[in-house]
């Protein structure tokens, strides 16, 4: 969980820095965030857990002690396999119940702290622009942040051709009590404004020069705080639903896209106009005589021609058109499916990863966080490259949602199975000095027609 902390924190570091939040608002969203991460960091750690645990055992001969004492291998991992089930079945009602509303938080707030603007600072010698329709230059800032030197503030109200420059000589920086404002006091300075024409009569413009002692200006922060938008509006995502709203969604997209499929021929009848076939014949096929069809000639054929042109590329903009909804629909029904698939997956992935690291970690005889570690990382990329390529087989209809969110289940069984069999016979098939001593001896063996030795 720390290290997909670490990468989150990497991802949206930009998101984060510079812009005045709270330290609890960035704790909450790590909170969130981690709980979105357990979908990935709990098969890892399953894998990673058994093959130490198992490694251990066996590195310090406790499997053999167990075993010399009448208990097979299977029957000593009976004990971790009920409780990596009651693991399973609390990670299939974590990823019902609480992941949902942890995606509905974390979606929700990660929205409004990137779209919360960058804090209010003020760097010497650059145009700051972070207020709107301001434009602020400080020469200098002393040690204490708040005094000002050689300030220049373009300000130019949006939608308006007016403009107004000040610049003073010094200036004090300080907040209202409610940070709502950001106030600097100028002193010694002057004023030049612009003022556009007056209406269509008075087309004159106005120059004004002013000179102050001191003076005020003002700066609205407002727009420098956490806003949090309406978070209703990401209920309805498919990430934010249970399997009881996955269901009903499905349904009514199925039931939604089943009449609209129905209903395409009679939105495709009004543009065909030269033909019609009848859902029922108004006289008997066999009493009807082929009619010998009369050439059309000159402009009578050019207009046919061009007017079957025009209702032929109609009924093809309205077949793309309606051809473009059912995909688009499609593919909607396909990511509540692989939604739905995800809250089994996630519990059968641990079963099936314990399958694979705890015979594995019987196999090696290593513990600590050494070999266990490669090797659990090796097994979790084949089971997330593999979830990946079936998650987008399925988002593009290649294969079923069953078969598709299945796939690295499907794989990787076989292979615990097959790992758990070798374990149980006490297979060498990670012993390095069993493969050191098989070549040792193939390379010592003597080649077809050498010389022998004299005896």
């Amino acid at each position: 969980m720390f290290v997909l902390l670490m990468l989150f924190l990497f991802k949206y570091i930009d998101d984060l820095i510079g812009k005045g939040f709270e330290w609890y608002i960035i704790l909450e969203l790590m909170a969130y965030a981690s709980m979105t991460n357990v979908a990935m960091a709990l098969p890892l750690s399953v894998l990673l857990s058994s093959i130490m645990t198992y490694g251990s055992l066996g590195e310090n001969y406790e499997l053999v002690a167990i075993k010399s004492a009448g208990i097979s291998l299977t029957r000593a991992m009976y004990p971790m396999m009920v409780v990596v089930t009651l693991l399973s079945i609390g990670a299939f009602i974590f990823s019902d119940y609480m992941l949902p509303i942890a995606n509905f938080k974390y979606y929700s707030l990660l929205y409004d702290v990137r779209q919360q603007k960058t804090a209010f600072l003020i760097s010497e010698g650059i145009f700051n622009n972070s207020v709107p329709g301001y434009s602020i230059r400080v020469q200098k800032k002393d040690k204490d942040g708040q005094t000002l030197h050689g300030v220049m503030i373009y300000q130019k109200p949006e939608n308006s051709n007016e403009m107004t420059v000040t610049k003073a000589k010094e200036a004090l920086m300080y907040r209202t009590p409610d940070d709502l404002f950001l106030v600097l006091k100028l002193k010694d300075g002057i004023r030049y404004e612009e003022s556009a024409p007056q209406g269509s009569f008075n087309t004159r413009q106005r120059f004004t020069r002013l000179r102050f002692a001191t003076s005020e200006q003002k700066f609205d922060l407002g727009g420098f705080k956490l806003k949090r938008t309406d978070a209703n509006g990401w209920r309805n995502t498919i990430q934010m639903m249970n399997l009881k709203q996955l269901t009903h969604f499905q349904d009514s997209s199925i039931r939604k896209l089943s009449s609209e499929t129905s209903t395409n021929y009679s939105l495709l009848t009004p543009y065909i106009r030269y033909f019609s076939v009848p859902k029922k014949p108004t006289v008997s096929l066999d009493s009807l005589k082929p009619v010998a069809a009369k050439p059309i000639k000159g402009i009578l054929l050019e207009t046919a021609l061009t007017n079957a042109l025009n209702e032929a590329n109609s009924v093809h903009e309205s077949l793309r058109t309606l051809g473009e909804r059912y995909k688009e629909e499609s593919k909607n029904i396909r990511r509540f499916s692989i939604e739905y698939q995800k809250k089994f997956t996630f519990s059968a992935a641990c079963l099936a990863l314990f399958l694979v690291g705890a015979p594995l970690g019987a196999i090696i005889r290593k513990g600590g966080l050494g070999l266990p570690l490669v090797v659990s990382v090796i097994f979790f990329l084949i089971y997330y490259i593999i979830g990946t390529i079936g998650e987008k087989s399925v988002k593009e209809g290649s294969v079923s949602p069953i078969v598709g969110m299945w796939m690295a289940i499907a794989v990787l069984t076989p292979i615990g199975i097959f790992l758990s069999y070798k374990a149980a016979n006490d297979s060498v098939l990670f012993d390095i000095e069993s493969y050191k001593r098989f070549f040792n001896k193939v390379l010592k063996t003597k080649k077809p027609g050498a010389m022998q030795p004299p005896h």
